[in-house]
């Protein structure tokens, strides 16, 4: 694919080319689970109230359309103003001169047959951003492709990329606050799995569920606690600006 990679020229756009049956499949599984799931609630009024029960059918349907779209609509276009990448509701778009490197990076929590590395695009300002459908589960010759990526990316900021401390440092603060959303994000969803629980053995203790508090407030306020208590902690561990900061080296395949 090497030369058919520049005879294409610099207009191109990835989307998805290998239709696997485990992606058709979790989209069927997920639209049966969210049917069934605002079926039975909707079945048995008792079993929250009217609100909740209004709240968390538009949060299940809401999250299958935008699954749907995802699957439907997801691209990565390269042109000759620089890289756009289109979501589920929006695209976001960065200039050549915006970009300071293209990287290759394991994808975690990878099974057996889905592709194993990841492209991001790397701005000076620190922040990723993940490149859909340009990944070795797409692409035979991913290696080309991201190779002939960085070459573009050079030829248009007019020179060959090199290692920027400042930005590194971004890159990894960028990278602290990420994480602190992730867990604070996966700590608010077990406090809701657990409300949840607690909101059923009420409804069969046939007591009045606090559903709007349960459901609502206390994820919610778990969320907030754990996101200030986890970026706390990361800004802590930062070096502060004039150390020296060691960066990753630079992926190549």
């Amino acid at each position: 694919m090497g030369d058919d990679v520049h005879e294409r020229g610099i207009e191109r756009e990835y989307g998805r080319q290998r239709r696997g049956r485990n992606r058709n499949g979790w989209l069927v599984f997920m639209g049966i689970a969210v049917g069934n799931s605002v079926y039975r609630m909707n079945q048995n009024p008792n079993i929250l109230g009217h609100r909740a029960r209004l709240v968390i059918d538009a949060l299940l349907l809401w999250l299958f359309v935008w699954a749907l779209l995802a699957s439907w609509r997801q691209r990565t276009f390269v042109t000759a103003d620089g890289i756009a990448v289109r979501g589920a509701v929006r695209t976001r778009r960065r200039s050549w001169h915006d970009i300071y490197d293209i990287r290759v990076e394991p994808r975690r929590n990878q099974r057996s047959g889905d592709s194993q590395w990841l492209t991001f695009l790397y701005g000076n300002d620190g922040r990723r951003l993940l490149l859909p459908h340009i990944d070795d589960g797409q692409l035979p010759e991913f290696g080309a492709e991201i190779d002939d990526l960085r070459e573009t990316a050079a030829r248009h900021r007019g020179m060959a990329w090199e290692r920027r401390p400042e930005v590194e440092e971004r890159i990894r603060r960028q990278s602290g606050h990420r994480k602190a959303w992730e867990r604070a994000t996966s700590g608010a969803l077990l406090v809701l799995l657990a409300m949840f629980l607690v909101t059923l053995w009420q409804v069969v203790t046939e007591r009045d569920p606090e559903t709007l508090l349960l459901l609502v407030c206390v994820p919610l306020g778990a969320f907030a606690l754990l996101a200030a208590l986890l970026h706390w902690r990361w800004e802590s561990q930062v070096p502060p600006p004039g150390r020296d900061f060691r960066a990753q080296p630079r992926p190549r395949l």
